[in-house]
């Protein structure tokens, strides 16, 4: 065989994206030791997501030792590479403090770095910090407008988040009819918060007909699905239904949200 044949023949390198398909094939059947021998490699190329992906394995301790410090110099690399995900998840390094300095200050900016390359995880932790952040300017406007672009990638806790800003009145007028509608998005897309909330809306009438039934359906979701916001309403709005309604409530909160039955429900 000539060497032009053998050079035919030789097999092309497998491109990066190949390498990063199989590293996460690898990373599914929880073989992290594969996973990062392929990932090392390609971060120390310039890789940016390969470089988050060894971060977060030292963050979480999958396939090595924790390690909050290894943890931040590779999703440091990450994020000076420009990856989004690496921004957001140095971000979370920094907001949560585990085994590093918290500092608020730079977790928004990362955040705010990921949020502006369309980060609907990071859109959503930004808002968050804008409203209610320590040791950092809040801006309700802005908080506002960052939820808004989470939740149009379809993130629940920002539809929340929006119907406390309508109901609130915080940088807007008070809206209880628009505090409901995204209530009600974010309970659909099963956010226990959103779920409380449209439940006491239904208790209440607050921006939507008074209806016991569904407020009584909508706040056994919200328990059940760990509710923090839930138990202030549950009594109150169980002593508004007969013992046969409050069976039937439970009834309807067993069934999928997508084939609830009953109007408002």
């Amino acid at each position: 065989m000539g060497l032009f044949d053998a050079l035919a023949r030789r097999k092309p390198a497998p491109s990066v994206a190949e390498q990063m398909t199989a590293a996460y094939e690898a990373a599914d059947r929880g073989d992290y030791e594969r996973a990062l021998a392929i990932w090392t490699p390609l971060a120390h190329a310039g890789v940016a997501r390969a470089a988050n992906n060894i971060g977060a394995c030292f963050s979480e301790g999958l396939g090595v030792a924790r390690d909050a410090k290894l943890a931040e110099r590779w999703l440091g690399l990450a994020a000076e590479g420009g990856d989004a995900v690496g921004q957001r998840n140095l971000a979370a390094l920094y907001f949560k403090g585990e085994g590093v300095a918290q500092d608020n200050a730079r977790a928004l900016a990362l955040y705010r770095a990921a949020a502006e390359q369309g980060d609907a995880v990071a859109q959503d932790m930004l808002s968050w910090m804008l409203l209610e952040g320590e040791g950092i300017d809040n801006d309700a406007v802005e908080a506002r407008r960052w939820a808004e672009a989470a939740a149009a990638q379809g993130m629940a806790s920002s539809m929340t988040r929006l119907g406390m800003i309508h109901h609130n009145a915080i940088g807007v007028e008070r809206a209880p009819a628009q505090a409901v509608s995204w209530w009600r998005r974010g309970a659909m897309r099963g956010d226990a918060d959103a779920q409380a909330m449209l439940g006491a809306a239904y208790h209440m009438g607050m921006g939507v007909a008074r209806d016991p039934l569904a407020a009584m359906t909508w706040l056994i979701r919200a328990r059940n699905a760990g509710s923090a916001l839930a138990p202030r309403f549950f009594e109150p709005a169980r002593a508004a239904l007969s013992p046969a309604d409050f069976v039937e409530a439970g009834r309807r909160a067993a069934f999928p949200l997508e084939t609830e039955p009953g109007a408002g429900a």
